[in-house]
């Protein structure tokens, strides 16, 4: 029998960093494909030693995205605060005996909810994820070193279609405005974290 996702993970951890420092998993790939489910799993495997730190938390605010006309975009890559989200993992790997406040994405209102969660002194690890954590272009590329293992989510472009329909319609929308914002940005950015995502050191088909 196949190994669990978490437990190809688990085995594919490197060891802990000689300078004491957290250690850092990057699940990156499409939206749906089960990468906050797989974080999740592997956090409570490793029972009070890792944290989830999740991408979506550094989107811009609906406000900043309105401004700039980006507001039907969110999600795509240029909707984020990539340097934003590089100095959290930078401060998490520098300060390793410090606990840090963790911002993190409410997706039923739509906004982050800043220091929502801590990674305390002994979650040793940070599993963090995100569609782009492994795309080819700049400004992603440059997260490249602050990641220790970095994995590829992934499962065929039908069922990543099926789940996004699923998701908007439980958080309520009907089926005509889910399919408008699936064919409008949710595909499209699916098919560029298929298309332009750097190799991984693993990758987990769900």
């Amino acid at each position: 029998m196949p190994e669990s996702p978490v437990a190809q993970v688990l085995a594919a951890l490197p060891a802990p960093p000689a300078d004491g420092r957290r250690l850092v998993v990057a699940l990156a790939g499409p939206p749906t494909a089960g990468k906050s489910t797989l974080a999740e799993a592997i956090v409570r495997q490793l029972e009070g030693r890792a944290a989830v730190l999740g991408l979506d938390a550094f989107h811009y605010d609906d406000a900043v995205l309105e401004v700039r006309g980006d507001r039907p975009h969110k999600g795509a890559p240029h909707t984020y605060d990539v340097a934003g989200y590089a100095a959290m993992l930078d401060r998490l790997r520098a300060t390793p005996t410090e606990a840090v406040a963790l911002p993190v994405f409410d997706r039923r209102l739509e906004l982050t909810r800043a220091a929502a969660e801590i990674a305390e002194p002994q979650h040793r690890i940070i599993v963090t994820e995100g569609n782009w954590l492994l795309l080819d272009d700049d400004p992603w590329t440059e997260l490249a070193p602050r990641f220790d293992l970095t994995v590829f989510v992934t499962t065929d472009l039908a069922t990543v279609e099926r789940r996004i329909h699923e998701r908007w319609h439980r958080l309520g929308f009907d089926g005509g405005e889910a399919n408008h914002r699936a064919q409008q940005n949710d595909l499209p950015n699916a098919r560029l974290a298929f298309q332009n995502s750097r190799p991984a050191d693993l990758t987990i088909h769900t």
